[in-house]
């Protein structure tokens, strides 16, 4: 048997005993999960917020852990990392090597059960060596895959002016790879402790208070605007607000999604020649530039844990935290 943290329903979140799978088909591995990051869609699952959720669900995406038996070339105890994206491998996206967005994705700890638990049974094409990189660090990979993923996305360079609206763990993965790719990267959000723990940690300097007026914050481009734009709020109003910071021949990046619609000025997007560009989770080239900049030093990991406890005490931490985000980056769950 093992323990595996259950989300019952909005607001119950529970341990609970499984059998812990002793077998694996053929192409998948066993990983005993070591450490747990807490993303926020765990915080929307627990909330009841997640548009997509059946319940009860077993959370957790953001996985590192060691490998429980030799299986399909992994050795017993190899670090790994788990890419959640679960792809059919047949769809139009899959064969045009696009998995991150395949027409019947499934995301571990999403539309199905997920690693918040002691062992979890993985396909092997989901699985990255994560060699002499901490299992800690491991759980970290996934969602600074996603700020890399969306900076690959917009082509940033070195040129670029660029502002992130929404400074949390993906908005700031986002800022720092723009900031890797040479780019000049301002930063806007409502919470001064946000700007703040980007400052003293990341040495982030320019920062844009979100209740000041548009005409204030575009003033650090004499008007003229930002020439990549990067969402990573979740906010229907910063979404559709964020198109108005981009400059003329410039690009806006939806890295947040929501449920529901996002309109714009015509006349505004058109004179501008704009691009605007959807950015969805990650690939395998994504997770190998995150594990680059963690081993080189490019990317402090350590910075990025803010928080931690067992699966024991995350069912109490959880209610504390859903409401105390401000001041946190990562929270990793020790298994």
């Amino acid at each position: 048997m093992m323990k595996s943290l259950v989300c019952r329903e909005p607001g119950i979140l529970e341990l609970e005993k499984r059998d812990k799978p002793s077998t694996a088909d053929a192409d998948h591995v066993l990983v005993d999960i070591k450490h747990v990051g807490v993303c926020g869609t765990d915080f929307h699952i627990y909330e009841g917020l997640h548009p997509y959720l059946e319940y009860p669900r077993v959370m957790g995406h953001e996985l590192g852990g060691v490998v429980a038996k030799p299986a399909c070339g992994f050795k017993q105890d190899d670090v790994v990392i788990i890419n959640p994206y679960l792809a059919c491998g047949t769809c139009r996206a899959c064969q045009r090597g696009k998995p991150n967005c395949c027409y019947q994705i499934k995301v571990l700890g999403v539309h199905c059960d997920g690693g918040m638990c002691e062992r979890i049974s993985v396909p092997a094409k989901n699985l990255y060596p994560a060699g002499d990189l901490p299992v800690q660090h491991a759980a970290m990979v996934e969602f600074m895959a996603i700020g890399a993923h969306a900076v690959r996305r917009s082509e940033v360079t070195s040129d670029d002016r660029v502002l992130v609206v929404g400074v949390g763990p993906i908005g700031l993965g986002v800022a720092l790879f723009a900031k890797a790719q040479g780019a000049e990267v301002h930063l806007l959000d409502f919470s001064q402790d946000r700007l703040e723990m980007a400052s003293d940690r990341f040495g982030f300097s320019r920062h844009h208070d979100a209740k000041r007026s548009p005409s204030d914050i575009l003033a650090a481009t004499d008007g003229e605007g930002f020439d990549v734009v990067y969402d990573a709020t979740g906010n229907q109003k910063a979404m559709q607000s964020g198109f108005q910071y981009v400059a003329h021949g410039g690009s806006f990046v939806l890295v947040s999604v929501v449920h529901g619609d996002i309109s714009f000025a015509d006349p505004e997007f058109h004179k501008r020649e704009m691009k605007l560009i959807g950015s969805r989770n990650a690939t395998s080239e994504d997770f190998e530039r995150v594990l680059s900049a963690f081993r080189s030093g490019e990317i402090d990991a350590n910075a990025l844990n803010t928080h931690v406890c067992t699966m024991d005490e995350f069912p109490e931490k959880i209610m504390s935290w859903v409401h105390n985000r401000d001041k946190m980056i990562k929270a990793i769950i020790s298994v």
